[in-house]
């Protein structure tokens, strides 16, 4: 299998600057926050009632436990020398940073469940399923290099499904900015990383189902 740095190459530089632009603004780190705050703002009835400086908090909740603490533990795992690179280029490095992820996750979701005001139990539901797709990634990790872009933007599309299923809102321009996301993240994993078609379309349907799967217990 060719590498990270000999497939770039092969593409013009104007289009790995755009890909590599649309792998760092939809990193899977981001994912649920990007969906947390979709739902305070545009939702019509999750939030209803909300405050300012609750939906704040919310945000803040969110932000540490899926992108601040994940990224904090890469990197210390980075400087302590378990992982050869932030980015994880092979399967091996992923494993650590999993396994952070899955705690910081479980502890958002127990969260949602247990501490917070949460307003509609489809919050705690995503946080669940964003736990389930982090196990399905760390054991697809065992076999081969799952894309945890492909992962992230599967979540977004699978849940983004459920609520345009439940009819609490009009789902028409959120679901075509999703699927768009998906495209445009799937494609770019396919230029400018080591990918092969099968880790995107497996990490795109794990996060797909491992959110169906959350709601199918939980709502």
């Amino acid at each position: 299998m060719t590498t990270d740095q000999t497939i770039p190459a092969k593409r013009p530089l104007v289009l790995r600057i755009l890909a590599q632009l649309v792998s760092y603004v939809f990193h899977p780190l981001f994912i649920p926050f990007y969906t947390i705050v979709f739902l305070i703002q545009f939702h019509p009835s999750y939030f209803a009632g909300f405050g300012a400086y609750d939906k704040f908090k919310l945000m803040s909740a969110t932000a540490l436990n899926t992108v601040f603490f994940p990224a904090l533990s890469v990197l210390l795992m980075k400087g302590l020398g378990f992982i050869k690179s932030i980015t994880l280029p092979e399967r091996q490095d992923r494993i650590g940073p999993y396994l952070a992820a899955m705690i910081f996750y479980f502890w958002a979701a127990w969260v949602f469940f247990k501490f917070q005001p949460v307003p509609h139990p489809a919050i705690a539901s995503f946080m669940t399923g964003v736990f389930i797709t982090s196990i399905a990634g760390l054991l697809a990790n065992i076999y081969f290099k799952i894309s945890m872009h492909a992962m992230g933007v599967g979540g977004l599309l699978g849940f983004f499904l459920l609520i345009m299923k439940s009819n609490t809102m009009l789902m028409t321009w959120p679901l075509s900015l999703a699927l768009l996301v998906a495209g445009l993240v799937c494609t770019a994993r396919m230029l400018v990383s080591d990918h092969d078609s099968k880790d995107i379309y497996a990490g795109l349907l794990a996060g797909i189902l491992c959110q169906w799967g959350a709601a199918l217990v939980i709502l």
